[in-house]
């Protein structure tokens, strides 16, 4: 298997897939614009056309940028097309936020993200619905900016902001998948502002300095969380599991998709986490 990124910075990488996301976020718009027919999947959870487009565009632009590196992405895994991935790869959420998407709201992301051995070392996370775009990379640092004319624009780094041990924790949690034991975790902190948000958004915000805590005690899958892991990461935060591990990437022993969900997990800006 050819390690092909390896030759391309991450930070020119993340640049060269700022259209692809662009162009993947106006393919959701457009379908939204007509009437949305939804499925169901093999797990019960919705599907579109929208999924569909913005992915097929994504990946057309990894083979081009990127030939041979393997790209684990949402909707060809539910329809049976998991590759074989060595030390290097992609994950690619094409529309995280799909029952925010049908339901008429803005919390819907395009999510590409790069994993090497076994961390998110690039994430671009795009917000067709208001134009936002956010990118980190481990060597460069986390930036935002805006898509204006299918160009990012006002571009500006952004940081984590330090919450002491006596200062209320404003959290960010899940709009439509909060569990009682979020609920509980969440009851250990004095807490200030209690943010809902849905899709991968919720790592940006803390990435932002605009929350401290997202606590996820829920199913979630690494294509979900890649990409807003490795800006939130690249801003100066941590994600990692609910005993303070590292939050791992890469296939587990389970079989087929299985090999790709992920543990429960504690994201966070600078501060300390409670056990």
């Amino acid at each position: 298997m050819t390690d092909t990124i390896s030759l391309l910075p991450d930070s020119q990488l993340a640049e060269a897939l700022l259209p692809a996301a662009i162009a993947a976020g106006a393919a959701i718009l457009d379908v939204r614009s007509r009437t949305v027919a939804v499925e169901k999947k093999s797990d019960s959870s919705p599907v579109t056309e929208a999924d569909r487009a913005a992915e097929a565009v994504i990946l057309a632009a990894l083979a081009k940028v990127a030939p041979g590196t393997p790209v684990v992405a949402e909707e060809a895994v539910a329809a049976g097309n998991l590759p074989a991935v060595g030390s290097a790869f992609f994950l690619v959420d094409p529309l995280d936020g799909t029952k925010e998407f049908i339901g008429g709201g803005s919390d819907f992301t395009v999510n590409i993200a790069l994993i090497r051995d076994n961390l998110p070392v690039m994430g671009v996370v795009h917000t067709p619905a208001t134009g936002v775009m956010h990118v980190g990379t481990a060597a460069d640092g986390a930036w935002m900016g805006r898509v204006v004319d299918g160009a990012v624009v006002d571009r500006q780094p952004i940081r984590v902001r330090t919450c002491g041990p006596d200062t209320k924790v404003d959290v960010v949690a899940s709009k439509s998948h909060r569990t009682p034991e979020t609920d509980d975790y969440i009851g250990k902190y004095p807490v200030g502002d209690l943010v809902s948000a849905g899709s991968s958004l919720k790592f940006c915000l803390v990435a932002e300095g605009k929350a401290d805590l997202y606590p996820r005690m829920g199913t979630t899958m690494q294509w979900d969380t890649a990409a807003g892991d490795a800006v939130l990461r690249a801003a100066g935060g941590k994600v990692v599991t609910l005993d303070g591990a590292p939050f791992p990437y890469g296939p587990t022993s389970e079989a087929g998709a299985a090999a790709f969900r992920n543990p429960w997990f504690i994201a966070a800006g600078a501060m300390d986490l409670k056990t």
